[in-house]
């Protein structure tokens, strides 16, 4: 089990929420958001799905299915999920991301992978 916790939020939550080291990891910076408001600990915008996932995907929902699959894909051959589990291995850490579907978010796939990694 990880030691410390591992959450997901919106960058247009309130910062309060956000819990540890904060991790933005999204390919584009949110719009319509200051660097300052965020307080960022890192910007890891390599552990984000390719951009040719991220616009197939296109948050349809209808595609969640096998863009999880691929992005789970992406995320095993990508070296920037070594510096996601650096984060979590120091302390808590909350993944940010300016998606709009809690549901079906690129996020959500992150945050259960780095878990399942981290309970080995």
């Amino acid at each position: 089990m990880a030691a410390f916790p591992l959450c997901v939020a919106r960058v247009y939550d309130p910062p309060e929420a956000w819990v540890g080291a904060r991790l933005l990891v999204d390919r584009l910076w949110p719009r319509g958001v200051a660097k300052a408001r965020l307080r960022l600990d890192d910007w890891l915008k390599e552990v984000a799905p390719s951009t040719g996932l991220r616009q197939w995907f296109h948050a349809d929902p209808a595609r969640w299915p096998q863009f999880r699959l691929r992005y789970l894909d992406e995320l095993g051959s990508n070296p920037a999920v070594e510096t996601c589990l650096g984060w979590c291995r120091k302390g808590p850490v909350t993944l940010l991301t300016a998606s709009r579907d809690r549901d079906h978010n690129h996020a959500d796939i992150l945050h259960d992978h780095l878990d399942g990694l981290l309970r080995k």
